[in-house]
């Protein structure tokens, strides 16, 4: 189990995180999905013991991750851009993991040079952005760790590739208990590999749930009133994120148990109600625009 206590960490006197709260339970898929600049990199760094909070404190198991190296031995964090030592193939860097990370299994290692497929004796800078990140993957996965930290981890890896490391995520996550913190803006990746999802903004969680919890929370509802003023009334009565109006039927995005919501609008007896599905994505960008971020420039 990860435990962040109100972490704060402050760059110039600007809070990155502020006062944050989170508990991930092990073997979760967790997905951070923010807005630019929401302080989710600086929590992953200090999840991963690479930063210092300046309030608060991360725990995994109830041990201190920060300055802890028998804690840092059970994760592996990749980042955005993954490094490598200068001048390294994936050999080379293999025999420094293999040093450093009690966990290491060579059988699994060896399993999948079957899957990546990649020279292991080529320099690393000589590989394009998806090699690379095929690389750190490899040796992610060989290394065995019980947390995997993941920053934007699938961009720039094709369809297939993209498929292979879902499939060692859910088959670690299953069978070995590993936890993985994933970071992405690519939300369809997010809702295909999450159990749990948080939302930050501003250093702040704006809200933090399970995905099928969330999605049953959050509805896309399309009605046609008998009379206009019903139409302010509803609205009273619901927790409206969003509202478009398209001639004679208008769009709400609401937030409510569905039983609850349709009650409600069924009692103004409207011409046309109908309940639609909802993106991960239509969830983010909705809940970002109630939390005060404007939603035309994530549309854009």
């Amino acid at each position: 189990m990860i435990e962040l206590g109100e972490v704060t960490k402050r760059f110039q006197g600007e809070a990155a995180v502020d006062g944050l709260t989170l508990v991930v339970r092990k073997g979760s898929i967790f997905g951070l999905l923010g807005s630019n600049g929401a302080g989710k990199t600086t929590l992953l760094k200090m999840i991963a013991g690479i930063y210092k909070p300046d309030e608060g404190g991360v725990a995994i198991e109830g041990e201190t991750v920060y300055e802890n190296p028998k804690v840092k031995q059970r994760m592996f964090f990749l980042p955005d851009s993954p490094y490598f030592f200068p001048q390294s193939s994936i050999e080379q860097m293999a025999r420094f993991y293999r040093s450093v990370y009690p966990g290491w299994n060579e059988e699994r290692y060896a399993m999948l040079g079957g899957v990546f497929k990649l020279d292991t004796k080529r320099k690393l800078s000589r590989f394009s952005k998806g090699m690379r990140r095929q690389a750190a993957f490899w040796l992610a996965f060989s290394c065995m760790p019980d947390l995997l930290v993941l920053d934007e981890p699938i961009d720039g890896l094709d369809p297939v590739m993209r498929r292979h490391v879902k499939n060692l995520l859910f088959q670690d996550a299953a069978e070995r208990g590993m936890t993985v913190i994933i970071s992405s803006h690519n939300l369809r990746e997010i809702e295909d590999l999450c159990d749990h999802v948080a939302i930050m903004h501003k250093g702040r969680l704006v809200l933090e749930k399970e995905v099928d919890d969330l999605k049953e929370d959050t509805h896309k509802i399309q009605i046609a009133f008998r009379e206009q003023a019903h139409e302010q009334v509803m609205e009273e009565r619901l927790d409206v994120l969003h509202k478009e109006t398209r001639g004679s039927v208008v769009l709400y995005i609401v937030r409510g148990e569905r039983e609850d919501v349709s009650r409600i609008v069924k009692s103004f007896d409207p011409y046309v109600f109908d309940v639609l599905s909802l993106t991960l994505e239509e969830i983010f960008i909705y809940e970002m625009g109630d939390a005060g971020y404007d939603i035309q420039l994530i549309l854009l």
